[in-house]
């Protein structure tokens, strides 16, 4: 158990090990997206949203097998606050350049 990764421990801890490997692909999942649409998303139609978000839960796989060892979803979790901080700051920063034009 010492060898896992944080989140991963957790979820294991919760439940049995397979329905913790899928939670685990889960907040990668949800993270990654997160990310995506907070840091990369652009306006696209809706076609190659989805093959955008189908390449993401793809390597959601990839990320979910290093996770194992390595502290990916933590990683992916500081991003994402990291990211919602800094739109926040923006609209605060648009919002007051606005009041005062």
């Amino acid at each position: 158990m010492e060898g896992f990764s944080p989140s991963l421990r957790f979820f294991i801890e919760l439940t049995d090990v397979k329905t913790a490997v899928w939670l685990q692909y889960l907040y990668i999942v949800i993270l990654a997206a997160i990310v995506y649409k907070l840091g990369f998303a652009k306006k696209l139609p809706l076609l190659k949203n989805i093959v955008i978000y189908i390449c993401l839960l793809i390597g959601c796989f990839v990320m979910l097998i290093f996770s194992y060892a390595l502290p990916i979803a933590e990683g992916l979790a500081g991003a994402a606050v990291l990211l919602i901080i800094y739109k926040i700051r923006l609209h605060q920063t648009k919002k007051h350049q606005a009041e005062a034009k």
